[in-house]
């Protein structure tokens, strides 16, 4: 996973997430497009879903890099213990 911002709204998880040298923008599970710029990637959510009342700032978003993303993923004990199913 890469550097993101989140913002819960009531119609659902906003994410706009760097992908590459774009930026995707997605509500819940629903791309609304890729684009150059983080905050051109704002502006089409906000156009996409206006019910959705989303902040005009990537300031008001929580903001969640990189680094950040991959620490959370090692547990304590220096290793991820994942259960597979199946």
């Amino acid at each position: 996973m890469l550097a993101q911002y989140v913002y819960p709204s009531k119609t659902g998880l906003f994410r706009i997430i760097r992908h590459g040298r774009l930026w995707r923008v997605l509500c819940e599970a629903q791309e609304f497009g890729r684009h150059e710029t983080a905050e051109a990637a704002l502006i089409a959510a906000r156009i996409a879903c206006p019910q959705a009342r989303l902040p005009g700032a990537l300031e008001q978003w929580r903001h969640l890099p990189e680094l950040a993303l991959a620490h959370s993923r090692v547990s304590s004990d220096g290793g991820t213990r994942w259960r597979l199913a199946g």
